[in-house]
């Protein structure tokens, strides 16, 4: 074992073994520890959207996330102050994460009369919703989708979307798209 660590030994396994003297039941680990070993393993974006989804379900607390911080080297105690709950999804958390890092501020789950709740708002003008499977897939979601943002345009709003290929696979678009909506808002303003 190295550093608490143990690669398991079967065929095409890239499976990681923590070591923990916790109090982990045959079968089953308490969220905290399986957050803290989330984080171990796969590091800032998924232990992010990992504790955002805990915490939007409510399986765990503040008072939780002050013990899950505790546990975490101290360069990663900034990716517990910055979880919320009300993160719909994991693709809307990874998504805040990226543009919090690139420096760009937003509002979260933002209700807008006639439009509804969209994901994020930048400035006062530039809505930005992260379609994942689950709520955007099929026609009629689609459709739903489209008055919504014609809705949203009436308002002087500009609606961009990103589905999770996107936001995963092909950010570099996806964070030029946002920062060129923001610097056209900006000059017509």
């Amino acid at each position: 074992m190295l550093g608490g660590k143990a690669r398991c030994h079967h065929q095409d396994c890239d499976c990681v073994g923590h070591y923990f003297a916790g109090r982990a039941s045959v079968g089953l680990a308490p969220l905290e520890d399986a957050l803290v070993h989330v984080y171990r393993c796969t590091g800032d974006e998924v232990f992010f959207a990992a504790l955002e989804s805990a915490l939007a379900q409510r399986k765990v607390n503040r008072a939780a996330c002050g013990r899950i911080r505790r546990r975490l080297p101290q360069h990663a105690h900034w990716l517990v102050d910055l979880a919320r709950s009300d993160a719909a999804s994991g693709l809307e958390s990874i998504l805040r994460l990226r543009l919090h890092l690139c420096g760009i501020r937003l509002e979260c789950q933002v209700d807008i009369p006639s439009v509804g709740r969209v994901d994020f708002v930048i400035g006062d003008r530039l809505i930005l919703e992260a379609d994942g499977k689950d709520n955007h897939h099929g026609e009629n979601q689609r459709h739903r989708d489209r008055v919504r943002d014609a809705a949203a345009s009436a308002l002087g709003y500009e609606t961009l979307r990103f589905d999770y290929a996107q936001i995963i696979h092909a950010w570099p678009s996806v964070e030029a798209a946002v920062v060129s909506a923001i610097v056209r808002l900006r000059e017509r303003a």
